[in-house]
């Protein structure tokens, strides 16, 4: 509380003011701060950590018997590198984008029927990295989705329970019990799912192997892997584009 204290020392002139010196206690502002600091502790909402989900490559293992047969089957592989010009620099289209483009081929390839100097069975081709045009889906994505179809179907009815908040009414416990019920599907055995293998040739640029990254999310692809490019898919590339002429 403040206090007011008159000062009485001396003689003091007729008519001259008096000197009043004022003391202020600021403990019960102390208190009051503690309070308060304590009050908004215990009533305020913290916020919640936004975190991306990523679908991380399953542990699961390959018998070696089924080897062959997932790498038939199931595999594809995806090549991705840059347009560059004759100096390096990155390509652009007309909106300014990056040209990252994408090679893949399913299964194995097959060098084995060479005709005139050029592969008979090359069975590469060329995509690009497209968004969706509405509902539909384009480029490579349309293809990993295309192989991906059982998964993602089931991940599709399972999004409605969870936005319906049919698992539970609590927010933090609905998601937690859809991001468990997603990854059992996405590991599913009985289903047919790919076998992604990731490669970049010395060109890409970083932009276009986190664009195959991205792939695996939005595809829910649990099995897939980066791995070195080879002689092989280099002979495949090139043989690609003498014919093509790009």
């Amino acid at each position: 509380m403040a206090q007011i204290e008159q000062s009485d020392k001396g003689k003091k002139k007729k008519g001259a003011q008096k000197k009043m010196s004022i003391h202020v206690d600021f403990t019960p502002m102390v208190d009051m701060n503690m309070l308060l600091i304590t009050f908004f502790m215990l009533c305020t909402t913290m916020i919640k950590s936004q975190t991306l989900q990523i679908t991380l490559p399953t542990n699961e293992k390959i018998e070696q018997q089924d080897m062959n047969k997932a790498k038939e089957s199931e595999a594809i592989t995806l090549i991705v590198t840059t347009e560059r010009d004759a100096e390096g620099n990155v390509k652009r289209d007309d909106e300014g984008r990056p040209m990252n483009v994408v090679y893949y081929y399913e299964g194995q390839p097959d060098l084995t029927n060479v005709v005139d100097g050029k592969l008979a069975n090359n069975n590469i081709h060329k995509e690009a990295f497209l968004g969706n045009d509405g509902a539909v889906q384009r480029g490579i994505r349309k293809i990993l989705h295309d192989r991906n179809k059982q998964v993602l179907e089931k991940i599709d009815k399972l999004k409605v329970q969870w936005r319906n908040k049919e698992f539970s009414p609590k927010s933090e416990t609905n998601d937690s019990i859809y991001q468990a019920k997603a990854k059992e599907i996405r590991n599913d055995s009985t289903l047919t799912r790919p076998v992604v293998i990731i490669k970049a040739t010395p060109e890409a640029s970083w932009e276009s192997l986190i664009g195959a990254l991205d792939e695996m999310q939005i595809n829910q692809i649990s099995r897939y892997q980066i791995d070195n490019i080879n002689q092989v898919d280099s002979v495949l590339i090139l043989d690609y584009i003498g014919k093509n002429g790009k």
